[in-house]
Order: structure tokens, then C-alpha cells, then sequence
């Protein structure tokens, strides 16, 4: 069953679905949290997504080498200390939830423990996003799935048996809306290891539709994946990466964001459908193919020669496949030079 949030059908069916990432982009503050909500929905975003967390729902305030982060984007933090800046704090989703409403765009959140689910329930949330960190947490995934809302599921570092049970879980627990999104984990993602391929193999394999939570720099990415079927895009998005936020160096600005909902309609519009059938903008330039032509003035009787008929442009004559068998024919009526040939201009 395809997943319809707010009305709006996520389907390879209709331009796909695109959800800009505020997450921790605000930066702590709500202000800039409302101007995000509100650049997402000039650009022509369909969603905003928030995440909705505290660092006591996503960690403990502990300083074993457990909780630090080595390497990569956050090298340094403790995963408590990172989470306190990121989060987007639980009174603030009230008035962002009703902000986006005003804007027309539609808003939801990927929850990260029940408690979530219980405020974004309390905001009557469209739907769900479960990221690819929480994927394994299938008590989580039933919580959410009990609530009969749509499901969009991250696969990042998932295995294909992770990701079966992940749906699996679902399903079991009453969600009937599922959407899989391909993912890899990585922040930036190497767009050499995107792997968009998995694409149609996720959606072959589950029989639900699928989409890309892209991590990639750019756009190329995301527009590629249109074109292998995705039906959903989600990007972190930003107002500017000179922001320096949790999220930032991954994001998209305004600019970026505005080509990236243009370019993913424009693939998925070309895209079109299988068949041989012509297409109504080549009508008027059918009359540049080749046909056959006289190129002398010939008189009834003639019989045509080589030097007499020739394949050119335009193409109201005879088709060029026909020049063989009109040699050594005569003709039935005198022509000049420059007459599309036809079957009336041949004795039969």
C-alpha cells in the first residue's frame, strides 16, 4: 500500500516527495528554526522534518571512552554533549509544527524513544521518519507502527536481514504505509559509494517504495536517484552552511535546495514511460527525415535510373528503404525535378 501523508501520495507514480532536514540546523535557535521552516517551503519543498530527542533519550552523560566520538565530522564530542547541542527541544515542536502548517508544508519528525511518539502524537504528526541508527530498535519501530501512521524507514550500515525484520516489525504492528529509504551513514557521504543500484533491489526485494536520505555534497546524487526510481529525496537543508551547525557541511542553502526540487521533477518528467510510440515534440520535425526525390525532369514512360530519383531532406516522399525496388520502374506520368516521389508516379 503506497504511503499517503497529507494527502499527498508518495508514489514513482508523481514527481517524488521532497523532505528538507532541518535537524539540528537552527543551531539552539527557534527563531532560525522558523526561518528554515519557512525557506524550505519558498524553495518548493513538500516536508520539513524535524528530530525530536533530548540527550537523556539518546544517551548517558557518561565520560567513558564508550560515549566519545572519534573521528569524522564530531571528533571529540561526547555523544551526551553533542546530542545537548543538537537537539531540538520538546517545547519548541508546538510552535514549529503550527508554523509549518500556516506555511503550507507540510511537517514531522523521526522520534528517537516513546516519548517522542507521545508529543509528536499529541501534534497529530502526518507521519514518521525512523533513522538508520534506530533501525535496529524494533520495539521502537512497533511503538511508532501501533500508531497507524505512515512510516519512512532510513537504511544506512543495515543488512538485508536488519532491514526485513526492521519491516517485519512494522508491518506486525499494523503500519501499512511503509517507505524504505536507501541510505549510507556517513557525513559527508563519498558519492562513490552512494550505490544508488539498490535502489529498484530494495523496492524488488520489499515490495514497498523507496527513496534516498542523501548525506552526499551537491545534488548529482539525489537526481541520479529519481532516475533509478526514487520516490522520495530527503536532504538536510540549512540556511547556511557558513552557520557552522552540528549538520551544516552536509546541507543544502536555499539556492541548492530550490535546483534540487526543480532537477529531481524535470528527471522524474523525463523519465516517461516504455514504448516506441513518437512523441507529439518530434511531430514537426518528421518533415527533416530523408525520402525519395526526382531530381530530373522526367517524361512519362521514362524508366528511372541511379541519376534520376535520390534519398534527401525532406520527407513527404517514399521512404528511403524503397529506392531499390523503384529502379528500372516506369513512370506512369511525366515529373519534375524537386517531386517527392509517390506510389502514383510508377506504372503498376
Amino acid at each position: 500500500m503506497a504511503a499517503v501523508i497529507d494527502g499527498h501520495r508518495i508514489s514513482w507514480e508523481r514527481p517524488p516527495y521532497i523532505i528538507a532536514e532541518v535537524s539540528a540546523n537552527h543551531n539552539g535557535s527557534l527563531d532560525k528554526a522558523l526561518a528554515t521552516i519557512d525557506a524550505a517551503a519558498e524553495c518548493g519543498a513538500d516536508a520539513v522534518k524535524l528530530q525530536t530527542y533530548t540527550p537523556d533519550t539518546m544517551t548517558i552523560d557518561c565520560d567513558r571512552e564508550d560515549f566519545m566520538i572519534r573521528g569524522g565530522l564530531w571528533h571529540g564530542y561526547k555523544l551526551y554533549d553533542l546530542y545537548k547541542w543538537a537537539q531540538t527541544p520538546f517545547d519548541w515542536h508546538q510552535t514549529m509544527f503550527q508554523h509549518a502548517r500556516s506555511k503550507g508544508i507540510t511537517v514531522f519528525s523521526t522520534p528517537f524513544d516513546e516519548t517522542a511518539v507521545d508529543l509528536l502524537e499529541s501534534l497529530n504528526t502526518p507521519a514518521y521518519k525512523i533513522a538508520s541508527f534506530e533501525l535496529t530498535d524494533l520495539p521502537l519501530i512497533q511503538y511508532v507502527a501501533r500508531t497507524g501512521k505512515p512510516m519512512i524507514m532510513s537504511t544506512g550500515m543495515a543488512c538485508e536481514q536488519e532491514i526485513a525484520e526492521a519491516v517485519a516489525a512494522a508491518s506486525e504492528a499494523g503500519c501499512v504505509q511503509i517507505v524504505l529509504l536507501h541510505c549510507i551513514s556517513s557525513y559527508p557521504a563519498p558519492v562513490e559509494q552512494c550505490n544508488l543500484r539498490k535502489i529498484p533491489e530494495l523496492a524488488a526485494r520489499f515490495g514497498v517504495e523507496v527513496g534516498l536520505s542523501d548525506h552526499t555534497l551537491g545534488t548529482t546524487a539525489a537526481v541520479t536517484a529519481v532516475a533509478l526510481g526514487a520516490c522520495v529525496i530527503e536532504k538536510h537543508f540549512t540556511l547556511s552552511r557558513q552557520d557552522k551547525g552540528p549538520d551544516s557541511e552536509f546541507s543544502l542553502e536555499p539556492h541548492e535546495l530550490r535546483r534540487l526540487v526543480t532537477d529531481t521533477k524535470d528527471a522524474w518528467l523525463s523519465l516517461g514511460k516504455a514504448g516506441f510510440e513518437r512523441q507529439s515534440a518530434e511531430a514537426a520535425n518528421r518533415v527533416f527525415r530523408r525520402s525519395l526525390y526526382f531530381v530530373r525532369d522526367l517524361p512519362a514512360g521514362h524508366t528511372v535510373g541511379p541519376g534520376d530519383i535520390r534519398r534527401i531532406r525532406p520527407g513527404y516522399g517514399l521512404p528511403p528503404k524503397l529506392y531499390s525496388e523503384l529502379l528500372g520502374r516506369q513512370l506512369a506520368v511525366s515529373v519534375t525535378r524537386g517531386t517527392a516521389a509517390s506510389a502514383d508516379h510508377f506504372i503498376r
